[in-house]
């Protein structure tokens, strides 16, 4: 029993000295999250029909927007 209460003094002990040592110390900001990204518009590739980004998209020769130049270049 009495190396019950002993376990329960040191503990007490570190606990406190731990909370004074944690309330001298200057605290960190929290960083600041990025907002999220804008929604982009989507367009669908005519061959493979994948959606991607329009930014992401190749203009092909006929006006619509391809995925990558294989499927540009292309001959259905």
């Amino acid at each position: 029993m009495k190396y019950l209460i002993l376990l329960l003094v040191v503990l007490a002990a570190v606990w406190f000295w731990r909370k004074g040592r944690d309330a001298g110390a200057p605290r960190a900001k929290p960083a600041k999250k990025a907002p999220p990204p804008l929604p982009q518009d989507m367009v669908q590739c005519p061959v493979c029909h994948v959606h991607l980004p329009r930014a992401d998209a190749l203009p092909g020769p006929d006006g619509q927007l391809y995925c990558c130049v294989e499927h540009r270049s292309r001959k259905d």
